[in-house]
């Protein structure tokens, strides 16, 4: 996988744009795909409700599910080496690695029957991506940048400097401007009124998109009803039309066993699993279930993390979580070969920062550097911390009062639950106290984001690039939840460098110049560099990377998940129901 989804300047089709032509998908024989039939339909699970149907209004994994089969991106990943390819966009060139100009696909439409054009790439950029109001925008990758329509069918985006991970944000969904003006700052409303687009009550008409399904109905905190396109511009490598299936239903599950349990009674098609449920249902499939267990090690996928809160109300706590020879000295407490056995089943595998062992740009050394399982070295390193054991057996703090704090993790996640227990009690060894508190796991990210928090266990995705993980693990970020004094006090300000750790300033300016590297080997080094710091530092505790395991049954045919699903992405499309 050597230079794995890198800078790509490419022009895919030769003499022009070719006109009225959709996309023809590769045959994908290696992954096992077939010629599907029409008709059909199939059901998901949802692990929560959708906050709402506008993409960009929140980030929330129930309309990032959601937004895939409804909406498209300018450019989209192979499914059988995930380097990247045209989608709403034909062919794109770029100039002096700051200057990108795509051609658009002209045989679109949007579920309504309206064309898309330009018009709506620019508007999408413009007024979404970029309006730092947007809750699921990203303005602070197109600061500076212009974006200009060129011709109905043709846009350029102008940097101010080179960015070699700027094409992976074509992989953005693109809107309706037609749908979506009366809520942006061109249409004359404040720069926040575009989250209040779409919202859950929303006319299911009014929702349009240009992907294989529209939204047809929803029943709040059940289900949510999309049917196919009949005027979707991808075909099968045969010519025949996509999506085959006529509907795909999302039953809202929010507890893992529960949705395991639906899948097992039939009522699900297909359901992604973790190792914990692996056995069993591979047990099953060996004795003649009719359906198929499948697991790889994953590029993409959420490997789970223990962060320590820098800014927690507890100050005696704070200055503690923000010392870093003691978050050192807790991951000496963390037990991950065991966590790798018991919880995983063994589909696991030691996890770094925001990048999967699996990447090209994974830096080796972050095993070493995060150390092994050593409750003898946790309590050395407790001891030279001036935290001495009470005559229960639990630290004090320097003002006497036991060393205890609250863990928040995910209750209704199998795998967070096992987790947590087991940090308690290893912690619990070396003598800190541990307060279980569970919580929704689609609720943890917005409590991260909040300041009533001590630690938690959160899981962050990781990218085929790290620069699309910068909103995470720069320092000043907006999902820089540990640290969140680093951050801007307003939505366009600058971080608050004053409150910067040194390393975090380091990591910081090796961010900066990565951002604008264009040579992989020197830009490698730099990500490097910046993962070293991030184990050395313990910055957050990195727990494990699960392999993506996934179950389907045998009434379907065409299911691809290899390397782990793109985040809230299935191939379904090209799914079909026997």
């Amino acid at each position: 996988m050597k230079k794995l989804l890198w800078l790509i300047a490419v022009s895919l089709a030769a003499g022009g744009l070719a006109l009225a032509q959709p996309k023809t998908m590769p045959a994908y024989a290696n992954l096992g795909v077939t010629a599907g039939k029409p008709g059909g339909s199939l059901t998901l699970s949802l692990a929560s409700a959708p906050q709402t149907f506008f993409y960009y209004g929140a980030i929330d994994s129930a309309i990032q599910n959601l937004a895939n089969q409804m909406f498209d991106g300018l450019i989209e990943y192979n499914l059988a080496n995930y380097q990247i390819e045209p989608a709403l966009a034909t062919r794109w060139t770029i100039t002096n690695s700051r200057v990108y100009t795509f051609d658009l696909r002209r045989d679109v439409r949007w579920h309504d029957g309206r064309p898309f054009t330009a018009d709506d790439v620019v508007f999408t950029y413009t007024q979404i991506v970029a309006n730092p109001e947007a809750r699921g925008g990203d303005a602070a990758n197109f600061d500076g940048v212009k974006i200009e329509k060129l011709g109905d069918f043709r846009v350029r985006f102008t940097l101010p400097k080179p960015a070699p991970a700027f094409i992976h944000y074509m992989r953005l969904p693109i809107m309706p401007k037609h749908k979506l003006l009366p809520f942006s700052q061109e249409g004359g409303k404040p720069r926040a009124e575009i989250n209040t687009a779409w919202p859950t009550n929303v006319n299911p008409e009014e929702v349009v998109g240009t992907g294989p399904f529209r939204l047809r109905s929803y029943t709040p905190g059940q289900q949510v009803t999309l049917v196919k396109n009949p005027n979707y511009w991808k075909r099968d490598a045969a010519g025949n039309a996509l999506p085959y299936l006529d509907q795909v239903q999302y039953l809202i599950i929010t507890d893992s066993q529960a949705r395991v349990a639906q899948f097992l009674a039939g009522n699900l098609g297909q359901i992604n699993i973790t190792g914990a449920e692996f056995p069993d249902l591979k047990r099953r499939e060996t004795q003649g279930a009719s359906f198929r267990v499948v697991q790889f090690r994953a590029l993409f996928g959420s490997p789970p993390n223990l962060s320590f809160n820098y800014n927690a109300k507890n100050p005696e706590l704070a200055a503690l979580f923000k010392n870093s020879d003691f978050r050192r000295a807790m991951q000496f407490a963390v037990n991950r070969e065991r966590i790798i056995e018991d919880v995983y089943n063994g589909l696991a595998e030691r996890a770094s920062y925001g990048v999967a062992p699996l990447s090209e740009w994974y830096y080796p050394e972050v095993a070493r550097l995060q150390g092994r399982f050593d409750l003898n070295a946790a309590n050395a390193a407790l001891d030279k911390l001036g935290l001495p054991r009470g005559a229960d057996g639990i630290r004090r703090l320097p003002s006497g009062r036991p060393l205890e704090f609250t863990l928040t993790y995910g209750s209704n996640s199998a795998v967070f639950t096992a987790i947590a227990t087991i940090l308690q009690n290893d912690f619990q060894r070396v003598g800190v106290k541990v307060n279980l508190q569970g919580i929704l796991a689609a609720n943890l990210l917005g409590t991260g984001r909040g300041a009533d928090w001590e630690a938690i266990l959160l899981a962050l995705g990781d990218q085929p690039d790290p620069e699309l993980r910068t909103p995470i693990w720069k320092p000043g970020g907006a999902l820089y939840y540990w640290h969140q004094a680093t951050q801007p006090t307003t939505p366009t300000g600058q971080p608050q460098f004053n409150n910067f750790l040194p390393w975090e300033r380091e990591i910081y300016d090796l961010w900066e110049r990565a951002a604008s590297t264009t040579n992989f080997t020197q830009r490698k080094a730099l990500y490097d560099r910046w993962q070293s710091i991030a184990a050395r530092e313990a910055q957050v505790i990195m727990i494990a990377k699960e392999y993506a395991v996934g179950a389907v049954s045998n009434r379907y045919g065409n299911y691809i998940y290899s390397l782990g699903v793109i985040p809230g992405f299935n191939p379904l499309p090209l799914m079909f129901q026997r």
